[in-house]
């Protein structure tokens, strides 16, 4: 018998296999490899996929013979193992939790439910999983593509993101609108807005401007941050600085042009139109500001970038104009028509609103820049 030809065959990673384990390092998501092939191939694969040194490699013989806390340190250290059991992997994923870690586990056959149902999200294949392990996991991947982990990843962080960005523009307008009540009842004077005026405020800015925050897309560099830790509350204490930050700005400007009106002898409907049309306008400004949170809206298109924002913004507009100058909306809500000069103040104020925010993002930014742990973003 003569040798002719030696062949070798590979099953070579896709190509965004290696773009998604590349991008989950870059968001420090750490990727592990947990196969029953050999110990070689495994290293080869985890070679080309950018997973692990290209040196080490654990076995599942290795791992049988370790104790639960060099089990610990071999899962956090190593990130290739190979020729492992259904019951390995489960000792990985409760090694690595006790480690405080939020484990993902990805699965397709029966004997991996066990550790499917431990992770803290299981990841069953959509295509080739079995029945047992779609039942066990929190995801099914309809492709069987580790490139959608990534994405739901980055769809996740920007859901978060926009539910972020919505707290910090509904909790400061509506803080405002109370506060403006409260502080006039507290100073013994006219109120500026009756409760249908403010009705009318929140119900507009509500449908309108802070829906818009629902559309904004995902923010560049998204998937450059590290992740959350799991502890931290949404409301931090820079969430509560924003809110508190700019509930001042919006209460001095409504009720200061509202003061400033009613002692220059002015109609109160007209400082009450004023005063609304004051704290709208603040709104609008603050709502192109909080399309980043601490990004500069002039670094990006965050001025005029966003269909949704513009579109919001022009429906605003419509509505207060009727609200001003209708007929039957001023016989209901009490109010009138503003002259030139009233509107150029209201305008001035709602440009100095947003040039404030965007002064105490450069600020933050900067602040952050030292000391990166003092900002819960």
């Amino acid at each position: 018998m003569v040798l002719l030809a030696v062949f070798g065959i590979i099953d070579p990673a896709r190509e965004e296999a290696i773009q998604s384990v590349t991008e989950c390092h870059s968001a420090g998501i750490r990727v592990k490899m947990i196969t029953g092939d050999h110990g070689i191939t495994a290293k080869a694969v985890g070679s080309v996929l950018g997973i692990g040194d290209n040196e080490h490699y654990l076995t599942g013989q290795d791992l049988e013979n370790m104790d639960d806390e060099a089990l610990r340190t071999a899962a956090r250290d190593v990130d290739v193992f190979a020729r492992t059991s259904p019951e390995h992997k489960l000792r990985l994923v409760q090694a690595l939790q006790k480690e405080g870690e939020v484990v993902a586990m990805t699965g397709d056959g029966v004997n991996d439910a066990p550790a499917l149902k431990r992770a803290d999200v299981g990841i069953a294949m959509g295509v080739k999983g079995t029945e047992a392990a779609k039942e066990a996991s929190e995801m099914v991947l309809a492709d069987d593509n580790f490139a959608s982990i990534a994405h739901a990843v980055e769809e996740g962080r920007t859901v978060y993101d926009n539910l972020t960005k919505a707290i910090l523009f509904i909790l400061p307008t509506n803080a405002a609108q109370a506060f403006t009540i409260v502080a006039a009842i507290m100073l013994g004077l006219t109120l500026p807005l009756t409760p249908v005026q403010v009705l009318w405020v929140n119900m507009v800015t509500a449908v309108t401007l802070a829906l818009a925050l629902a559309f904004e897309p995902t923010e560049p560099g998204l998937m450059s941050r590290p992740p959350r830790k799991p502890g931290t509350p949404l409301l931090s204490g820079f969430l509560i600085w924003r809110v508190a930050f700019v509930s001042v700005l919006l209460v001095t400007g409504a009720f200061g042009h509202f003061l400033w009106l009613e002692q220059s002898g002015a109609d109160i409907e007209l400082a009450r139109t004023a005063a609304i049309n004051t704290l709208v306008a603040g709104q609008v400004f603050y709502l192109l500001n909080s399309r980043y949170i601490l990004e500069s809206v002039f670094s990006r298109e965050g001025l005029l970038g966003s269909r949704a924002v513009l579109i919001a913004i022009g429906i605003l507009l419509v509505l207060q104009m009727a609200f001003t100058y209708a007929g039957p909306l001023q016989a209901l809500f009490g109010t009138t028509g503003l002259s030139l000069q009233t509107w150029s103040y209201i305008l001035l104020y709602g440009i100095s609103v947003f040039l404030l925010v965007e002064l105490e993002k450069a600020v933050l930014r900067r602040y952050r820049g030292k000391r990166p742990s003092t900002i819960g973003v």
